[in-house]
């Protein structure tokens, strides 16, 4: 069998590893844990702890949750949207 993605409007937010506090704002400081050395950051998902790598993009899902998307899976699945 084979499915199609529903077509839906997320908002995101891509890790430069310099915008800690537009991240911060985006998901709550609650959502993140940030290595000033490392400039590695840590999101709470629904599935746990997970790393964001610089270049990756932070989504917000269709139940609030937040999860770490690599750039090359972001650029197949969506496109930049007016809204």
């Amino acid at each position: 069998m084979k499915y199609r993605k529903k077509p839906v409007v997320i908002e995101a937010v891509k890790w430069t590893g310099n915008n800690v506090k537009d991240l911060a704002n985006f998901m709550g400081e609650s959502q993140i844990n940030y290595e000033i050395e490392t400039r590695k950051m840590f999101i709470r998902t629904l599935e746990g702890i997970m790393e964001a790598s610089v270049g990756d993009y932070i989504i917000k899902g269709v139940q609030g949750e937040f999860y770490p998307c690599k750039p090359y899976i972001f650029a197949e699945t969506y496109e930049k949207t007016e809204e």
